[in-house]
């Protein structure tokens, strides 16, 4: 058939293999997409299958409707007719549509009970997304009498999804402490005002399904015997739940065809278990094992790389990646003095390749761990007035928790800034309605003063006059709020209120900063136990590091650069631009030019990792995906000082970079010693963007000839030692990129630079 002329034979070996279970595990770049599409369309052209009785299931819609896409591309939309190809959840929605009267339930005990007393939803069922699945949780917790303050929504939600991605209910969680005990109880009531609604979270998606299957033989043996077929993407990361799910559609026929890398399963803390595979293989002893290992994606020093990292972790098939790409580049490898040159390496090395037309400025990704880690490059973009863009967050200015903090000092150094006030004034929640904002705005107009004024008067209590065009249960908040407002106003102008100051000194931005945060407990309100809640509660930490940098300096000047930065949203939406996005977000991506920021021990691996065996081993695949990301050229970057909590400390390498050979390295080593190699050659050039076209056009025949080439050694009268990343002619000078260890990226021209080239071997 055509549809196999293009496959390697590993591939081949995928799409033809004969009936039974098969588990292909398929390297990054392999081309896992082709193997499943092309996997459908052989069973349903060549093998007689019946597209209604074949089920693909994908991790994302995109990915489901990319498959469908190329299945109907190689057969015709009639021959794929009553395909069932959609995500797990779209999946069980669409059978628990037809099956929901085949669901009993016994609330009172909190799980099903077999008989037909009661149902947890109508097949016309709503399905609640994240929003309304908090404020769920709110109502649940209120109306047992506890304290959302103490019991956090998103934390406790957190729980409940944990559990049922376990296919644990509500009467069988398991309690060991006092916070069980109630998130056991919240967990009920939550299932009790879902039933209400006729609704059902995602998780609840997997779990009646997942249940369906396991009590009811007569409805698990129709789809069983329905699908003769079973494809799965992505299978590393599936959860317990899923696991479940696809045992019971297989148990029939067995003929479930599942795609895999569990060198690649990242998402643990979503309940992903790349421990699947290995139950894969114990439930299906017969089953074949296929290696995708040829590489369509990287260099083959990109993939050695890759190997030497992921080869360290245990409990693993090894695959031996191989391309026929080429060697490529080495690997290069920078220490920056500190995060800022980091960042600034980072975008100089972009501008100069750009400037070489070695690649495209959308051709460049920057990852990094956290998302608070962005903030320095986005500035350092900003700087160069180059753009960029900005994937799986927000700009690090435009995120709710750093708005908060900066709209909290704006309203200390400017309390008639109303905006800020509207930002504010319930967060984190103090009871303060929407009425009694009204309420408040109201006051201060008859009054002929902003309302920040009236809130600061009311904390005199009974003696403000305001205090009796308020409900006592209204103006008790409000005082309050504007007492802790007059406190930071005079805490700015006052040193004598700031502990441990001399009364002549005045108080930094960072320390009315850490006093706005204490006095609100903003962690608390932010760090609710969740991953998000902590990535939040680290770009505080983040956007505090930047304060310290103004101890000499004004709330003033801090809060006008602030501005100035924020301002620059358009900068961000050029399509032909470098990518900054996370090592989670970058999985399923590719790129030309990668750079990996941020390797020292604590970022990568995180220091949440240090004490957990999974949670290291997890963290190395996220390396490995973070490299396998690359096609032509990789950057491994980190620094040797960085403001992780506010001040500057000294960092340690990652140690994930011992694993990488050295001869694969161009680069400063970890001792100090260079190991530069040529690492730019020129080749044929793709056209630039003129968003990133700079001022550079060479000359159309130069007169004079390069003395310096790529990869050369030279020194610098001032800045002493340097490697040559780029030259050219150019208006009859030799211009030279030179990245030095001293200051970073230097464009200089040659005839006035006093450059000489270093000869020691």
């Amino acid at each position: 058939m055509d549809l196999l002329d293009k496959l390697n034979p590993q591939q081949r070996q995928a799409v033809t293999a004969g009936a039974g279970p098969v588990l292909v595990l398929a390297g990054p770049g392999s081309g896992k997409t082709r193997v499943l599409t092309q996997r459908a369309a052989y069973l349903i052209g060549h093998e007689g299958a019946r597209p209604y009785q074949m089920l693909a299931v994908t991790f994302t819609n995109k990915a489901a409707r990319e498959m469908e896409s190329r299945v109907r591309k190689l057969l015709d939309e009639e021959a794929t007719a009553g395909l069932w190809l959609g995500t797990f959840h779209t999946t069980c929605a669409r059978l628990l549509r037809r099956e929901a009267e085949h669901l009993p339930f016994d609330f009172a005990q909190g799980k099903p009970f077999g008989s037909a007393r009661g149902r947890p939803f109508d097949p016309n069922f709503v399905i609640f997304d994240a929003d309304d699945q908090i404020s769920v949780v709110k109502t649940a917790i209120r109306s047992l009498n506890l304290d959302d303050k103490t019991h956090r929504p998103p934390s406790v939600h957190g729980s409940i999804s944990r559990a049922k991605n376990e296919l644990i209910f509500s009467a069988d969680y398991p309690t060991q402490t006092y916070r069980d005990e109630v998130v056991k109880r919240i967990y009920q009531r939550y299932q009790e005002l879902l039933q209400q609604s006729n609704a059902v979270d995602f998780d609840d998606l997997l779990l009646w399904t997942a249940h369906l299957l396991e009590e009811n033989p007569a409805v698990r043996e129709k789809y069983a015997q329905r699908f003769h077929h079973i494809l799965v993407d992505e299978y590393q990361d599936t959860n317990y739940a899923q696991y479940i799910l696809l045992k019971h559609l297989a148990s029939v026929h067995r003929n479930v065809f599942v795609v895999a890398d569990p060198d690649q399963s990242v998402y643990r803390w979503r309940g992903a278990d790349y421990r699947n595979v290995q139950r894969f293989e114990k439930d299906y002893p017969d089953a074949q094992i296929i290696l995708l290992e040829q590489n369509y994606r990287s260099r083959q020093t990109i993939l050695d790389a890759a190997m030497s990292v992921i080869d360290r972790a245990p409990h693993r098939r090894r695959k031996q990646l191989f391309t026929e790409r080429g060697a490529g580049e080495k690997i290069f490898y920078y220490e920056a003095n500190d995060d800022y040159g980091e960042a600034s390496f980072v975008v100089d090395t972009i501008a100069s390749l750009v400037a070489a037309r070695l690649t495209e400025p959308g051709e460049c990704a920057v990852m990094y761990r956290t998302n608070a880690q962005s903030r320095l490059l986005e500035e350092a973009f900003l700087q160069a007035r180059l753009p960029y863009r900005l994937v799986g967050a927000q700009r690090f200015y435009g995120r709710r928790e750093v708005k908060d903090i900066i709209a909290c000092l704006r309203l200390v150094h400017n309390p008639a800034d109303e905006v800020s006030l509207e930002r504010v004034i319930n967060v984190p929640p103090r009871g303060i309605g929407e009425k009694t904002v009204a309420a408040l705005h109201t006051a201060a107009l008859a009054a002929q003063i902003a309302p920040a004024i009236v809130l600061i008067d009311l904390a005199r209590g009974e003696a403000s006059p305001f205090w009796t065009q308020f409900s006592s249960r209204a103006a008790l908040p409000l005082a309050d709020f504007g007492a802790r407002l007059a406190n930071w106003r005079a805490l700015s102008r006052r040193p004598e209120l700031v502990e441990g100051l001399s009364k002549d000194a005045a108080p930094t931005v960072t320390e009315l900063f850490d006093r706005i945060t204490a006095d609100i407990n903003y962690k608390a309100y932010l760090d609710d136990g969740t991953e998000e809640g902590a990535e939040r509660w680290e770009n505080v930490m983040e956007l505090r590091r930047l304060t310290v940098e103004y101890e000499s300096r004004t709330l003033t000047e801090f809060l006008e650069n602030v501005a100035l930065i924020s301002d620059q949203d358009t900068l961000t939406e050029g399509r032909n631009a470098p990518t900054m996005l996370t090592l989670h977000a970058a999985k399923g991506l590719e790129f030309g030019v990668v750079f990996i920021v941020g390797l020292d021990d604590g970022l990568i691996p995180h220091s949440r990792s240090f004490d957990e065996v999974e949670a290291m081993d997890e963290e190395r695949r996220l390396f490995y995906v973070g490299i396998t990301r690359a096609k032509d050229r990789l950057y491994l970057l980190r620094a040797l000082r960085r403001g992780g909590r506010g001040y500057s400390e000294e960092t340690l390498p990652s140690r994930f970079l011992d694993d990488i050979p050295p001869e694969l390295l161009n680069g400063r080593s970890r001792a100090g010693r260079s190991i530069f190699h040529p690492s730019l050659r020129s080749g044929q050039a793709p056209p630039r963007s003129q968003a990133w076209t700079l001022p550079s056009a060479p000359h159309p025949a130069p007169a004079i000839e390069a003395r310096f080439k790529a990869g050369m050694r030279v020194k610098h009268p001032v800045w002493d030692e340097g490697i040559v990343l780029n030259s050219r002619i150019q208006d009859e000078d030799e211009i030279v990129d030179v990245v030095f260890e001293s200051v970073g990226i230097k464009r200089l021209a040659a005839s006035l630079a006093k450059l000489t080239i270093d000869d020691r071997p």
